[in-house]
């Protein structure tokens, strides 16, 4: 019946892409699509908010974290069992992957993500895994733009920009926060978008927020209605706190990674890696039980009048009224965060660092505010600190400023925090950008040697394929062979330059024709001169596995028309600066959203 049902909704979105023009389809996809996205974000939202409930009730009778400890356990190795049966052994985690399949897989995204990121997700976050949603939720709306382009037949900068548009409605979707959403799909994931593209992710997004906000109830969502006047006298420490959200940033960038890659490491059976991780991972839960899922419950607590309420049902029960213990239990909890996480994500859960660096942000500005004012340095607007701090985070774990200013400002519901958002959120970024030059998500293509940066020229350079601007068909010439040979070869052939290689196709030089050009109009001296004679040691070599980067830089710096390849240690072909050239516009005419 349902297949049935979806079957009507193509024809007739197929009859109007017949009926309408391009941007007019265009458009139209993109307020479905965040229909689909928003759907996808109502799902996951209401059920981890419904596990989260069910635990915090069955606390209030056991006063432990035992149910806490429990169900992350049982969810991780759920997500293991689901990936091994139903998703072919595997799943790619994290929104690099979005950037990866833009630039190298023609914006062509499996169509299997458009369910596998919500089943496993739900399944790991839902049930306590200490991580976020909106990874998941971002990869799934990628997924829908992708296969939605891909199923009405549309061209390539649509299909990217559908993509854009999935991005955007699931943020907007999560947060009720459409600008952020925008934001967030132009300044981390889409390279290179021209003012024109931003009317349909912005359809998306506005579509996304829309249909969320009528159907989530809205203490599923993350939003704050308590907040203090700014006074500039506290922007010295504003300054101190995006400083302190810089360096926690790198903390938790390095750490995560840490983790990941031990449990990565491990050769072991995935049920016996789950089983180790998880149960890491319910022993910190149980001693800080707000590492339980999201933690965005927590978040909502520290910024009202009784934050003392985070001790309930802990091991630290007794003391909800002492300041020292709580201000401790806060700063044990933001650094165990990240071990929570990487055993979450390590041990084979699915989810992502997006909500994690809201809530490091908002226990750091907590931590950072309550500590000078109960030490008597000054009285600092506690809530103001706690939702700025998040925005310090998720600007240096993501390298997003924009993104993480008016993030934070619409789900305050204002902004009237403009000022110190714009500050720790700069400094933070600056910073983390230091140390640490790919944001988190992006190392991972990094060291798989698919760099993305803000440099778009180097971008469009790490999508070209090498192989496929290697001129293997070039003749080639013996040292020992005179000119005359040279000479035929030159006649029978539009090619200006000849390797010189031995019978083991070992490259021993180079000759062009406008080298000889005076010697070959000399009979004499072309029936006695060698080649080894006239040959010259070419300026520079490329490997076969040299990255386009690497290629152009070696044109610059040798000045070279043409540079020989090697393969192996052996002469393999070579490049032409001018066939590079070409393919680079190509590329960016293709990667250029209008």
């Amino acid at each position: 019946m349902l297949k049935k049902y979806f079957r009507r909704l193509e024809s007739i979105i197929a009859l109007a892409q017949s009926l309408m023009t391009p941007k007019q389809f265009l458009f139209l996809s993109s307020v479905l699509i965040g229909i689909s996205c928003s759907l996808a974000v109502i799902v996951l939202k209401t059920f981890a908010h419904s596990v989260f409930s069910f635990a915090t009730y069955i606390n209030g009778i056991l006063k432990l974290s035992f149910i806490n400890s429990i169900l992350p356990i049982v969810g991780i190795l759920l997500t293991v069992f689901v990936v091994k049966k139903v998703l072919n052994g595997s799943i790619q985690k994290g929104t690099s992957q979005i950037l990866y399949a833009v630039a190298k897989k023609a914006s062509i995204i499996p169509r299997k993500q458009m369910y596998a990121q919500i089943v496993t997700s739900s399944l790991t976050v839902g049930l306590g895994g200490s991580a976020g949603l909106e990874s998941p939720i971002v990869i799934t709306g990628a997924a829908f733009g992708s296969n939605y382009a891909q199923n009405y037949k549309m061209q390539y900068k649509d299909r990217t920009l559908l993509i854009g548009c999935g991005v955007a409605a699931g943020i907007a979707a999560a947060f009720n926060a459409p600008i952020a959403g925008v934001l967030f799909a132009i300044e981390v994931l889409l390279v290179d978008v021209s003012i024109s593209a931003f009317t349909p992710i912005m359809i998306s997004a506005a579509t996304g927020a829309l249909v969320s906000a009528i159907v989530l109830d809205e203490s599923i969502l993350l939003s704050f209605k308590k907040q203090e006047t700014f006074d500039y006298h506290n922007i010295p420490f504003y300054v101190i706190l995006g400083v302190l959200t810089g360096l926690t940033a790198i903390y938790y960038s390095r750490n995560f990674q840490r983790v990941e890659h031990y449990f990565a490491k491990q050769q072991i059976n995935p049920y016996k890696k789950a089983l180790i991780g998880s149960s890491l991972l319910a022993l910190l839960i149980f001693v800080f039980p707000t590492l339980f899922g999201e933690g965005y419950e927590s978040i909502r607590t520290l910024s009202e009048t009784d934050p003392g309420k985070l001790l309930d049902n802990t091991l630290f029960a007794d003391f909800r009224n002492n300041q020292w213990v709580l201000l401790l239990f806060v700063g044990a909890t933001m650094m165990m965060k990240v071990f929570a996480s990487g055993l979450t994500l390590g041990s084979g859960g699915n989810g992502g660092n997006f909500a994690p660096s809201l809530f490091l942000g908002s226990y750091l500005g907590y931590f950072f505010s309550k500590l000078i004012t109960m030490i008597g340095l000054s009285k600092l607007p506690i809530t103001n600190f706690t939702m700025v701090g998040m925005a310090g985070i998720l600007s240096g774990l993501f390298h997003a400023p924009l993104t993480a200013i008016f993030l934070i400002a619409e789900i305050t519901g204002g902004y009237g925090l403009m000022i110190p958002l714009m500050i720790v959120s700069s400094i933070s970024f600056a910073i983390s950008k230091r140390y640490e030059k790919y944001s988190l998500d992006v190392k991972g293509l990094v060291k798989k040697g698919h760099a993305f940066t803000s440099n778009k020229d180097s971008n469009i350079l790490s999508t070209l394929d090498i192989d496929t601007i290697i001129q293997c068909d070039y003749l080639t010439v013996h040292p020992e062979e005179n000119l005359s040979k040279l000479v035929d070869l030159i006649s029978h052939s539009n090619q200006v330059v000849f390797a010189v290689v031995d019978n083991e196709k070992e490259l021993l030089g180079v000759v062009h024709f406008n080298d000889i050009r005076e010697i070959i109009f000399n009979s004499y001296r072309v029936k006695y001169t060698q080649i080894k004679d006239v040959m010259k040691t070419p300026l520079a070599t490329i490997s076969s596995f040299d990255s386009m980067e690497i290629v152009m830089s070696k044109f610059e710096k040798s000045k070279s028309a043409f540079l020989p390849v090697l393969r192996n240690g052996k002469y393999h072909g070579f490049i032409s600066k001018s066939i590079a050239l070409e393919a680079y516009r190509t590329k960016l005419r293709a990667m250029t959203i209008e």
